[in-house]
């Protein structure tokens, strides 16, 4: 209880929050390195899980290739890609990045073609019916309807990649996962529990604002629509 006790003390010191290495640089770079890794993997997944779900092509190696992927050990991928790329460990953005995007790819995919295979096939029928083409379908129909999944696996993929990006510090990079590696070689126990502290409390703030935009963007008709379905 004392370590917590410290640890919270330390974080709320704000001798600990300003300058290069404080507390809110430290949020910064690891909230950079989310979002990057977040943006990456939505421009693969999410269109290519909108087109397995739409036209039911490649469904199964979908899943065995997100079942790989979630199967990967971050911080070996990591080293691994590190090595590798031969870019040193003072240069490690791009190998990071493709590692927390590889993390958040497959529930964003997941999310996506279950969401567009959920709706019901009557719907997409109407839509051809009444001259739709099959882009107007996938962005007027499809993706409307599945917008509750897509953000579901949005939201995972961000828990996720928001919890491993600590080990961006292990191999040069910021971020809150500095305060946990600086901390262990002075034994200054205070501030590691703090940085783990700190990346659970910004999980927990990142998914409660996510939750409230899934929330928001799911309209009546839709939840009617999915209900339905």
């Amino acid at each position: 209880m004392s370590f917590v006790l410290a640890a919270f003390a330390w974080m709320v010191d704000p001798a600990h929050w300003g300058g290069p290495g404080g507390i809110a640089d430290r949020l910064i770079q690891h909230l950079l390195y989310s979002v990057l890794a977040l943006v990456v993997a939505a421009v693969i997944a999410l269109p290519l899980g909108l087109w397995i779900g739409h036209t039911g092509r490649g469904r199964t190696v979908a899943i065995g290739l997100s079942g790989a992927l979630r199967a990967l050990p971050s911080l070996g991928l990591l080293t691994f890609l590190t090595v590798a790329m031969g870019v040193g460990i003072n240069q490690v953005l791009l190998p990071s990045t493709i590692v927390l995007a590889v993390l958040a790819a497959p529930p964003m995919l997941a999310g996506a073609y279950a969401g567009v295979e959920a709706i019901d096939h009557d719907v997409i029928d109407g839509a051809r019916a009444v001259g739709m083409s099959e882009r107007q379908i996938v962005t007027g129909v499809e993706m409307p309807l599945a917008a509750p999944m897509i953000l579901g696996g949005i939201r995972s993929a961000t828990l996720q990649v928001i919890a491993t990006a600590t080990i961006a510090a292990y191999l040069g990079l910021g971020g809150l996962g500095r305060l946990i590696l600086d901390g262990l070689p002075v034994r200054d126990y205070p501030r590691m529990l703090a940085g783990a502290l700190l990346v659970t409390l910004l999980a927990l703030v990142i998914d409660a604002v996510l939750t409230l935009l899934q929330r928001l963007l799911t309209t009546a008709g839709v939840r009617a629509a999915i209900g339905s379905g």
